[in-house]
């Protein structure tokens, strides 16, 4: 194969995943239709799992400044995130522009190609790989790799190539988006609800700059963003506010419907799809953008690991598996936000009820999970430790031996698996034969973790995949299941694996 991936798509999902597999040691193109980046921001910001996601590679830090949300809200029903236990805050009024930007800059260091100006019209699919078909500067040509993965959008053309089918709702109403400059708007930035279902939404994004949404029961159902004028968001914004933007300079236009759809399948041989390219929903809250940042990270170092042979192509099937019902329940969730959100005065009693049970800690956690990203677990074997299979908290500290402290987020820059050692037990022995993709570090917690832990098995994508005390499987196990077979079996490990006998744990 002359590359390992093709990766159709430069927003911030198709951007992260070339990173992730580069981080991985895979060779990876990245080709976008579009000539230069849009500028467009259809989402400003993520939640703090996506956030997450980006500090666990030392990325996050680079779009400074930006801010974070002390409220959360559901489909409009607001709820304090400070009775919680964690931090559940998202990151808000962050362009995806200076995204995009950041992520691209950090490709350009790496030196994983961008090819802009090429648009995929076809693939072919072998049993060795994909023959990638496209139209560029300098007419057509063909790319063969040895997987492809489609980032390309709700519209994706990688996804209609491949012949993997959708199931969803058509769209029932559209919506218009400018960001705007030269004219001074009141702020409403979770929208202002109007009579019949109607709704507008204007956030003030600094130096004089406005990001109106129009949401207008008259509007086409599924409009034409190609056609949208100026002229028809200032008429549209004057008939529902009665304040003009007429004298207001756009800065970029976009109009959408609110249609929702999930692909059948995220992988189909060696074609992949991530982002909205597997589930697309109304614009909102950036749930879509948060949730494809999510795919990539899941996504990549699996990849990553069966191209180099680290491990079964099986490896693969996993990423359908854990990240189609987290698609799955985010397309339920956004059409039930979106009810909420767009839903005329006959939703009132619906929102008090909500209001009332969010007021409330367990309902207010529950929500909060669900918009934050927090409360994903994937099914990663049995156990009873809270922690099986949910993002160990990044903020958690290890002392070293020598004295110094170290955040799993830190640790995690890497893209390499994690094993955390802060018993007396035989987990670092054991792992001897992956420490050639999984990093060992012993010590202490800085403060004790509860339900205490002696040893933390975590993936590259930072979510945890086995524990001591509370897994029921050998530590062994879980490193083969998601690490691949050992470099080589090593006397020192076999004898761990002999001694250990009935004790599950491996610690």
């Amino acid at each position: 194969m002359e590359t390992g991936v093709i990766i159709v798509g430069a927003g911030p999902v198709g951007l992260l995943l070339a990173g992730e597999l580069h981080l991985g040691g895979v060779d990876v193109i990245v080709y976008e239709k579009n000539s230069a980046r849009s500028g467009e921001s259809r989402a400003l910001g993520f939640n703090r799992r996506a956030a997450e996601t980006l500090e666990q590679r030392g990325l996050l830090s680079r779009l400074d400044p930006f801010r974070w949300g002390p409220m959360g809200h559901f489909g409009g029903v607001r709820f304090d995130l400070g009775m919680l236990d964690e931090n559940h805050s998202g990151v808000l009024g962050l362009s995806q522009a200076r995204t995009e930007e950041m992520l691209e800059n950090w490709l350009t260091e790496r030196g994983v190609p961008v090819r802009r100006g090429h648009e995929v019209t076809g693939l072919r699919e072998t049993p060795d790989g994909v023959t990638v078909a496209f139209e560029g500067p300098d007419g057509p040509g063909e790319d063969t790799a040895a997987y492809l993965v489609g980032c390309d959008g709700p519209r994706s053309a990688v996804r209609a190539a491949a012949g993997v089918p959708v199931t969803g709702r058509d769209s029932t109403r559209g919506m218009y988006t400018a960001e705007i400059t030269d004219v001074t708007l009141r702020p409403r930035p979770i929208g202002e609800r109007l009579p019949g279902g109607d709704m507008v939404v204007c956030t003030p994004l600094g130096d004089g700059r406005y990001r109106v949404v129009i949401h207008d029961r008259s509007l086409p159902p599924d409009p034409d963003p190609g056609s949208l004028t100026f002229a028809e968001v200032a008429d549209a914004w004057q008939r529902l506010t009665g304040e003009s933007l007429h004298d207001a300079r756009p800065l970029w236009l976009w109009a959408c419907g609110n249609e929702a759809a999930l692909a059948d399948r995220y992988r189909q041989g060696r074609v992949l799809l991530a982002g909205d390219a597997a589930h697309a929903i109304p614009p909102l809250a950036a749930w879509g953008l948060s949730a494809g940042l999510q795919d990539a990270a899941n996504l990549g170092w699996k990849l990553a690991a069966v191209l180099a042979g680290r491990a079964p192509e099986e490896l693969l099937d996993t990423y359908h598996a854990e990240r189609h019902r987290v698609g799955r329940e985010l397309v339920r969730n956004a059409q039930a936000a979106s009810r909420l959100y767009l839903g005329d005065d006959t939703m009132d009693p619906v929102r008090a009820v909500l209001g009332e049970l969010v007021a409330g800690k367990d309902a207010a956690g529950h929500l909060a999970g669900i918009v934050s990203g927090l409360g994903i677990r994937y099914d990663v074997g049995p156990g009873d430790h809270p922690l099986l299979g949910t993002r160990m908290p990044p903020d958690d500290e290890i002392v070293r031996e020598d004295g110094s402290r170290v955040r799993v987020a830190d640790l995690l820059h890497t893209a390499h698996g994690l094993l955390l050692v802060t018993g007396h037990g035989k987990a670092a022995t054991a792992a001897e034969g992956w420490t050639d993709r999984v990093d060992v570090v012993t010590g202490a917690w800085h403060e004790p973790a509860l339900p205490a832990l002696d040893a933390v098995l975590v993936r590259p994508d930072g979510y945890v995949a086995w524990t001591s005390p509370g897994a029921a499987h050998d530590l062994t196990d879980a490193l083969t299941r998601w690490f691949g077979a050992p470099r080589t079996t090593t006397p020192a490990a076999a004898a761990v694996r002999s001694a250990a006998g009935d004790d599950r744990t491996g610690a």
